[in-house]
């Protein structure tokens, strides 16, 4: 378990995640698949082709979930009771088969549970590509254990 617990979260604090992933072309069409989103701009080579970004675009909601995925073992890796929103997504620039994504999370807000059992942590993700473009943003909010809770048990 890597997570942090709520009392170990701070308003303002930034985490870099240190993991990365080169999105490729089977992870986009395998994601598509999975979903059931046959969307031609991810999926037809040749229909992209005639859009504006000239290429296939890696599903949205794929870069969104990898940035979680990215993020979890820095923030809420056996430390979660539950996700409890995705707020304000945004997608500013494209992702392409190739990029290789980074994401950093930053605490934009905290709170006890009514009970004080617990916490609700807020965070804002970013994601960036290889070149350093935003390419994804949105909050995550999330329901954590409080460390005093899991020592006295």
């Amino acid at each position: 378990m890597t997570g942090l617990y709520y009392e170990e979260f701070d308003v303002g604090q930034t985490i870099e995640h240190e993991k990365r992933r080169t999105v490729s072309e089977s992870d986009n069409q395998q994601f598509c698949d999975m979903t059931m989103n046959q969307q031609p701009l991810h999926l037809d080579a040749e229909f992209a082709a005639d859009t504006q970004f000239g290429e296939r675009l890696v599903n949205g909601l794929y870069t969104m979930s990898l940035a979680v995925g990215l993020s979890v073992p820095d923030t809420t890796d056996g430390t979660i009771v539950a996700n409890l929103s995705y707020d304000d997504v945004s997608h500013p620039n494209p992702v392409f088969h190739g990029d290789t994504l980074r994401a950093q999370t930053t605490v934009i807000d905290k709170r006890e549970t009514s009970d004080g059992e617990r916490g609700i942590v807020t965070m804002n993700v970013e994601v960036f590509n290889q070149h350093d473009d935003l390419v994804c943003e949105f909050e995550r909010t999330a329901l954590s254990l409080k460390k005093v809770n899991v020592e006295s048990a």
